[in-house]
């Protein structure tokens, strides 16, 4: 009988697939969503905790807007001068004998300013009277002469060239005569140019010569003062030159331009005038046109070469929407303000805007009159924002 062999080593198993790596993310998974959803459970069963209290109004201070009239105003530095200025100059030759005023006087037409030593001139007029006196004498001989001639002329008594001779020599003794005059008017003429008086009415500068000086006629070096009119003054000043056809067109229809004159320090009154001149031709370099405003300055407040800033009323808007400037937000889509509405909160409301007069701005759309926008706090203010107006 045959016996088949056995072997006692059992057989060698099959490897096991590796799948421990694939189910741990999914148990994690599933670990999380039955959290999750127990929390969830938890919540709907106790009800959602509360947020915290309710936020505080933002105080807030406010400004109405209002319809009123507003002047259309451009300003700028103006320069202030003179209505005339004169340097006074000595018309003859001599020595200053003494000056009459000082400077910062103020003084009349015709008032005497310097006089220059008259002696030399007075003699020149006593020498010139005393040779039209001379030469007057000599004409009237010759006018007798003649008269007498004329008879023994007339009888053929004297020659033809005798009288005729007689004729020529009165007539050369009335032109010396004439000439004697002239020479006399102009010794006098230079006589008074001793005596150098004011002509206008104004202030003294200051005095370029002193007592004693020796004085030279029309000198080119300069002169003895100058003298300034200050009443009238002008304003002088420059404004952007799209504004001159405006400007002309008023002009050309006489309308008057005011404009003011505000001196330096605060709470000073301006001066008021009104445009006397402008320019129509374009300064190619700054782009500006020149306008001279006329002051009459009774109280003398504006001074030759001061600085002021001047005011033209260009037009005034009679019933124009406003806003204090402060009010006024930028933001990406333009201009906008918040308006407090009657529930107490804030709305931000996009505007249209105008012209900016005196820390005030022209609202064209956006708003109507007595709606109340906030001045102040806006920085703290979203859409919606409950607001308490501490200041309106």
């Amino acid at each position: 009988m045959t016996h088949t062999a056995r072997s006692d080593t059992p057989p060698a198993p099959h490897p096991a697939p590796r799948r421990s790596s694939r189910i741990f993310p999914r148990l994690v998974l599933v670990l999380l969503g039955a959290a999750g959803l127990a929390a969830w459970v938890a919540l709907r069963s106790e009800g959602t905790p509360p947020s915290g209290p309710p936020r505080p109004p933002v105080p807030v201070k406010t400004a109405l807007a209002e319809r009123r009239p507003v002047p259309i105003r451009l300003r700028a530095v103006g320069t202030v001068e003179a209505d005339a200025a004169v340097l006074v100059k000595a018309q003859v030759d001599g020595q200053l004998r003494r000056v009459h005023f000082r400077e910062g006087d103020q003084v009349a037409r015709g008032a005497l300013l310097f006089t220059i030593d008259p002696r030399p001139y007075e003699a020149a007029v006593r020498e010139a009277r005393a040779r039209l006196e001379r030469d007057e004498a000599l004409a009237e001989k010759a006018e007798r002469d003649i008269r007498r001639y004329a008879e023994l002329a007339a009888r053929n008594s004297v020659s033809a060239d005798r009288y005729e001779q007689l004729l020529a020599n009165a007539k050369a003794l009335r032109a010396t005569v004439e000439a004697d005059r002239a020479a006399l008017d102009r010794a006098l003429l230079q006589h008074e140019y001793c005596f150098i008086r004011s002509p206008l009415d104004g202030v003294a500068g200051l005095r370029l010569v002193d007592e004693g000086a020796q004085i030279k006629a029309n000198d080119d070096k300069g002169g003895l003062v100058e003298l300034y009119r200050v009443q009238p003054v002008f304003v002088r000043f420059a404004v952007p030159q799209r504004h001159l056809p405006e400007i002309a067109a008023r002009r050309a229809a006489g309308e008057a331009l005011a404009v003011e004159a505000v001196l330096p320090g605060a709470g000073a009154v301006p001066e008021t005038g009104r445009v006397e001149f402008f320019d129509p031709q374009v300064d190619a370099q700054t782009g500006t046109v020149l306008l001279k405003a006329r002051f009459e300055n009774r109280d003398r407040r504006l001074w030759p070469g001061q600085f002021v800033q001047a005011v033209l009323t260009l037009t005034t808007l009679p019933e124009a929407l406003v806003i204090p400037a402060v009010a006024l937000q930028s933001g990406q889509q333009g201009d906008f303000v918040y308006v407090v509405t009657p529930e107490a909160t804030a709305e931000p409301r996009p505007v249209e805007t105008g012209p900016t007069v005196d820390e005030a701005v022209v609202v064209r759309a956006g708003l109507t009159a007595g709606e109340a926008v906030v001045v102040e706090g806006q920085i703290r203010l979203t859409a919606g924002a409950r607001v308490q107006v501490v200041s309106p």
